[in-house]
C-alpha cells in the first residue's frame, strides 16, 4: 500500500552558497510531495541564509531557522525540535538528492513504529561518479534476525554493516526520542554516530534497500585531504564518554569489549589526522596522544583484526608511535594526499 505519510526533511547548513540551491531544489522536486524542510542556518556568513529565506518566501514547504553558529549537532538537534513529520531524513546542504528517493524508501515503510529505511549513495567526485553499496545485505530486518545480524554488530568492527551517518536514511521519529541527551554539540568527530547508533538500538524494522543510489555526496578532495584538526583526539574522548553511556543505559550486550575495539579504530583516524599535523611537533603530539595511559590501556588490552592495508600501518603507529615509524607513515599519508587515493569515505 502506498503511504503518504509527512516527511521531514532536516538541512543544517553553514556557509555552504556554492551548493544550498542544488540541494534544495533537489529536495523539493520530490516526486513524494507531502515533505516539509527545515533549513537550519548554523550561523553562516557567505549569504547561505538569505538563499534558504528566498526559498521559505516561494514554497510553503520550507521553514529556515537562523541560529548562531553551534556546530552540525546542534543545527540537527534544532531541526529535530522543530520537525512535525511522522519520519525524518536528514540531508548535507553540499549535498543533493535523486528525484525519487523519497517515493522510493516511503514504499518500504509499513507504518510500524520504529521502523528504518536504509538507501546507499553516490560519491560525485571531479572527474566520475563512484556508487557506494553499504555491506549489509539487502532485505527486511526484523525480531531475531534485526537483533544478531544488525544490533550485535553496530559497534566495534573495521567495516561498519551500516554507515553511521544521518544521511541515507528515513526515520520513524520515535527512534530518536529520549536520546537527545546523547548528543554533543562539542564534539567535531563521531557526532552521527551518537545520533544514529542508540536510533538503530531502538529501531524495530530495518530495510536495507537494494541499489538505490539515491544520495549524491559531494566528494571534495582538496577540503577533506588537506584538512588538519588539532582538537581530533580530544573529541573522540567525549564519543568514547557518550557511548559509554549508552551501551550502559541500553544494556548493550559485551558493550564495553566493542566499545573498546571501536575506540581503537577510531584513533586510527586521529593518527592519520595527526600524521597531517603541518607543524613540526607532530611527533612530539602523537608520542602525547598514543602514550597517555588510558588509551595506551585500551590499544594494548583491546584485540583488534585490521584487514585493510592502511589501518594496518596506522595501527602499527597506534602501537609503537617511535620517531622513525612516525616519520614513514607520514611520508606515506602525504605521498597518498597528492594522489588523491588515501581518502576513503565511511559515513
Amino acid at each position: 500500500m502506498k503511504r503518504n505519510d509527512k516527511i521531514s526533511v532536516i538541512v543544517p547548513v553553514y556557509n555552504k552558497k556554492n551548493y544550498v540551491a542544488q540541494c534544495v531544489d533537489s529536495i523539493l522536486a520530490q516526486t513524494y510531495r507531502n515533505i516539509e524542510l527545515l533549513l537550519v542556518d548554523d550561523g553562516s556568513t557567505d549569504g547561505s541564509g538569505g538563499i534558504c529565506d528566498a526559498y521559505a518566501d516561494k514554497d510553503e514547504r520550507v521553514r529556515v531557522f537562523h541560529q548562531k553558529n553551534g556546530g552540525p549537532t546542534a543545527a540537527v538537534m534544532t531541526g529535530l525540535r522543530e520537525a512535525s513529520g511522522d519520519y525524518y531524513t536528514f540531508v548535507d546542504s553540499d549535498d543533493y538528492v535523486s528525484e525519487d528517493m523519497l517515493q522510493k524508501m516511503a514504499d518500504c515503510l509499513v507504518g510500524k513504529k520504529g521502523e528504518i529505511v536504509c538507501c546507499n549513495h553516490v560519491l560525485e567526485k571531479r572527474r566520475e561518479t563512484v556508487p557506494v553499496i553499504q555491506p549489509l545485505e539487502p532485505g527486511l530486518y526484523e525480531g531475531s534476525r534485526l537483533e544478531q545480524e544488525i544490533k550485535d554488530k553496530l559497534l566495534g568492527r573495521e567495516d561498519r554493516i551500516i554507515p553511521m551517518s544521518r544521511c541515507m536514511k528515513l526515520c520513524e521519529k520515535s527512534v530518536f526520542e529520549g536520546n537527545e541527551k546523547y548528543y554533543d554539540v562539542k564534539l567535531r568527530m563521531g557526532d552521527d554516530f551518537n545520533l544514529i547508533y542508540p536510533a538503530l538500538l531502538g529501531a524495530s524494522r530495518v530495510v536495507v534497500m537494494e541499489g538505490a543510489l539515491f544520495y549524491h555526496y559531494r566528494y571534495v578532495e582538496d577540503s577533506i585531504v588537506h584538512c588538519y584538526d588539532p582538537h581530533n583526539a580530544e573529541s573522540v574522548e567525549g564519543w568514547y564518554k557518550a557511548i559509554r553511556r549508552i551501551i550502559h543505559e541500553k544494556k548493550v550486550p559485551d558493550g564495553e569489549k566493542k566499545l573498546d575495539r571501536e575506540y581503537c579504530y577510531m584513533m586510527m583516524y586521529v593518527m592519520k589526522n595527526e600524521l597531517r599535523n603541518p607543524g613540526k611537533d607532530y611527533i612530539r603530539k602523537i608520542q602525547r596522544i598514543f602514550m597517555e595511559p588510558k588509551t595506551r590501556k585500551r590499544i594494548t588490552s583491546t584485540p583488534l583484526c585490521v584487514k585493510s592495508r592502511s589501518n594496518a600501518l596506522l595501527y602499527l603507529g597506534m602501537q609503537y608511535p617511535n620517531k622513525g615509524l612516525l616519520r614513514i607513515l607520514r611520508m606515506i599519508v602525504k605521498q597518498h594526499d597528492r594522489t588523491g587515493n588515501r581518502y576513503r569515505k565511511s559515513r
